[in-house]
């Protein structure tokens, strides 16, 4: 049961961090403010080193992680576009990546809540990665 868990809670945390870099680079080259650029890059990057240390651990059990559902991904790529055609602005994409950090931070709860039995070093990834949502979403308040 530990092992099943802590595999699960893995691939979760995986496809969250594919999506959040993916919504990244969806809207970094519409963003006008440099210290918001900024914050997103360095956002992405915390995912990606997130993402090196998930890699190794789900090597450790054979496993490859997880891409997003394709669903999800198509709808937030489809939300994005249309809020952004129809009023590129930063105020646009703040609010845009402050619903997906939120989105992120319930899902991950609930992945947590839902796998207890996982190991500690996933559980602590997992809170890594909900730190790093939560904080992106206080950081660009000011820009909604």
């Amino acid at each position: 049961m530990i092992e099943s868990d802590t595999i699960k809670l893995l691939r979760e945390c995986d496809a969250g961090i594919k999506m959040g870099v993916s919504s990244i680079e969806d809207v970094l080259d519409y963003v006008r403010d440099e210290k918001f650029r900024k914050r997103l890059s360095d956002c992405k990057e915390k995912h990606n080193q997130l993402k090196e240390d998930i890699q190794v651990l789900l090597a450790q059990y054979h496993d490859e992680g997880k891409e997003p559902g394709a669903m999800a991904k198509s709808m937030s790529w489809m939300k994005t576009n249309v809020k952004l055609v129809m009023h590129e602005s930063d105020e646009t994409i703040a609010d845009l990546m402050t619903d997906g950090c939120n989105m992120g931070v319930k899902s991950l709860h609930k992945y947590l809540n839902q796998y207890k039995a996982a190991d500690e070093k996933s559980k602590n990834i997992a809170k890594r990665l909900i730190n790093l949502e939560e904080k992106l979403a206080v950081d660009i308040r000011c820009f909604l």
